[in-house]
């Protein structure tokens, strides 16, 4: 089949493209970086270069295809660090695109990686814009099938933390504790997506993604014996605190406010509502195994 991967080929897309080509798909990886040409059609992909934010060269692109995976990444659109950009209301405009694209290349079958919480517009902090897309592409006509791919937060996440356990010997957030939440892998969420691409597409539908499930403890407990300090603690801050950091350091109001919000729902297990009424199978990859890689690269930094 004729696959259009957008996303280039970050944590999700460099595994997927080696996938679907090792299965015989025709892959085609939409990216805005021309440097990355090389690379694609180094694991046998096609390049096409252009933007989310181009709705005519998302058309073409598209046009032809048997499947569309879309996603869409905050780096699209600006720096986290640059207090002028509406990272949702942009993100969301790309949701936008997307759906008259698809609507004017008349794909049929889409797989979109959405998020946990992208089922409701309260209490889900800076993943408000994946609700958006979510709607933006559900409003799309019957005969055109959508697979939502939800996953949880992400292992690579935790490299944030870096820094500041390398500055202080620690890992600070406004949750913490011994209550277990999931936790996913790039890798994981590569293959799930890989296997939908074979599977029938049936309407719209939504498919969590999970790879272990683990408490904040237990995750510096892990991560600080993969690293030297078997003592490493996560400690607890208040909301504000926390709010207060990320400004002082010159994040961006919009994403400040809403990873402080985001983290306070992983906290009281609101953020996986919905997630609770469709727990899926966990993937290969475990804490224990992310562990080794984040060890690499706190020895590198």
């Amino acid at each position: 089949m004729k696959v259009v991967l957008t996303g280039s080929l970050g944590n999700i897309g460099r595994p997927l493209v080696k996938d679907l080509v090792a299965k015989g798909h025709t892959v085609t990886v939409i990216s805005s970086n021309t440097a990355r040409t090389a690379e694609i059609e180094s694991l046998g992909g096609s390049a096409a270069i252009g933007t989310m934010q181009d709705t005519p060269f998302l058309t073409q692109v598209f046009t032809g295809a048997d499947i569309v995976y879309l996603m869409e990444t905050m780096e699209a659109v600006g720096d986290m660090f640059d207090p002028a950009v509406d990272f949702i209301g942009e993100i969301s405009q790309i949701g936008e695109n997307y759906k008259s694209a698809v609507q004017n290349s008349a794909v049929k079958n889409v797989i979109h990686l959405s998020s946990i919480s992208a089922h409701t517009n309260q209490g889900n902090g800076i993943l408000l814009f994946h609700y958006h897309v979510e709607q933006s592409l559900r409003s799309l006509p019957a005969d055109v099938n959508i697979k939502f791919i939800r996953p949880v937060g992400f292992f690579s996440n935790l490299f944030s933390f870096i820094r500041e356990i390398k500055s202080k010997g620690t890992i600070t957030s406004n949750y913490g504790g011994d209550q277990k939440e999931p936790w996913v892998s790039p890798l994981d969420i590569a293959a799930v997506i890989a296997e939908e691409v074979d599977l029938p597409f049936n309407g719209k539908t939504v498919r969590y993604v999970a790879s272990d499930v683990v408490s904040p403890n237990e995750i510096a407990a892990v991560l600080g014996q993969a690293i030297g300090k078997p003592d490493l603690p996560w400690n607890v801050i208040s909301d504000e605190q926390l709010l207060n950091r990320w400004l002082e350091i010159g994040f961006n109001p919009q994403v400040a406010l809403g990873f402080v919000e985001m983290q306070a729902n992983q906290g009281t297990g609101e953020l996986y509502e919905d997630y609770k009424r469709q727990i899926p199978e966990l993937g290969k990859v475990k804490l224990k195994d992310f562990a080794e890689e984040f060890a690499a690269a706190y020895h590198e930094a």
